[in-house]
């Protein structure tokens, strides 16, 4: 009787297939190429089938590697799940944990809670990684994805973590220069500081008051794709700002930015996002709660910058 494939070896499989390189998944694997190369032919050996064709430059998956790459996260899921559910305890998570998030949120909210969540929990080791665009947790191999933001995709799982919506806003310098906007179509002759970050359509603000909805097409002179930036260009008066208000509100209560036209917003919550393979995961159905728990108390910070005199 043929034995059976390793565990690890389905593991540095999936990773290469996600990686399309044996020297990436090294890398995420803290490994060797020779290693990773190692395992693949042990696991080929095993299964009697040729898994990837390897080039100078990429590696392709056969149709066998497709099949057995389907099976081999079923199975490593599986594997998981099990020696979470014979912990001692469903609320003492093991194992490794890929986190994604953006750059701006990423940085500021979800990495010092990260640090906090594997103080907690020691039995976790996370990896976070931040982007400048939307991930696919489910075929990036993410186990979840923090973001901001209320378009996602049905087929994956959702938590809402905070409550929290984008507004419009300027230093008061920009205002006295080129005055104050008194509706939306107003922005178009505005320098708008527009932001290409993940899934935000370049240049376009659909925003809501109440029932009403609208999009304007803004433009100006400076733009980036990292929404830190484009603040400190709004606090130098280069333009109009739409921001997050989590972002804005220390600004806001200090006066250095001033909110325009507070009667629109748009809708911009905080999430965690999973693959539905992974509902019954305990280490991210623990991440989360404990991350909701977290971020719970920034909802009345919110509600009390968004009402703030002069925003």
């Amino acid at each position: 009787m043929n034995s059976l494939p390793d565990n690890e070896d389905l593991r540095v499989f999936t990773v290469v297939v996600r990686k399309s390189s044996f020297a990436a998944a090294a890398e995420e694997l803290g490994s060797s190429p020779a290693y990773v190369s190692k395992r693949i032919r042990l696991l080929e050996q095993v299964l009697g089938v040729r898994l990837l064709h390897r080039t100078t430059r990429r590696v392709a998956v056969t149709e066998d590697g497709e099949r057995v790459f389907h099976w081999a996260q079923r199975v490593l899921d599986d594997v998981d799940h099990l020696m979470q559910e014979v912990a001692v305890t469903r609320q003492t998570p093991r194992g490794s944990l890929r986190i994604s998030s953006s750059f701006g949120f990423g940085r500021q909210v979800v990495a010092p809670l990260v640090s906090q969540l594997v103080e907690r929990y020691p039995g976790l080791q996370v990896r976070f990684e931040v982007f400048d665009r939307l991930v696919d947790v489910a075929s990036e191999g993410f186990d979840l994805d923090v973001r901001v933001g209320d378009d996602i995709a049905p087929h994956l799982i959702a938590r809402r973590l905070a409550d929290n919506h984008r507004i419009l806003c300027a230093a008061p310098a920009y205002l006295q220069r080129r005055g104050t906007p008194r509706n939306l179509q107003d922005l178009s002759q505005h320098d708008c500081l527009v932001i290409k970050e993940r899934d935000h359509p370049f240049g376009v603000w659909r925003l809501h008051a109440g029932a009403q909805e609208d999009t304007v097409k803004v433009t100006g002179p400076l733009s980036s794709n990292h929404g830190e930036i484009v603040v400190r260009w709004a606090l130098d008066g280069r333009g109009v700002l739409l921001r997050s208000i989590w972002d804005v509100a220390p600004w806001l209560q200090s006066g250095e930015l001033v909110q325009v036209l507070p009667e629109w917003r748009q809708e911009a919550n905080i999430w965690a996002v999973y693959p539905s393979r992974l509902s019954n995961s305990a280490k991210v159905r623990v991440c989360v709660e404990f991350l909701q728990a977290q971020l719970a108390p920034l909802d009345p910070g919110l509600a009390r910058a968004s009402a703030a005199p002069g925003a």
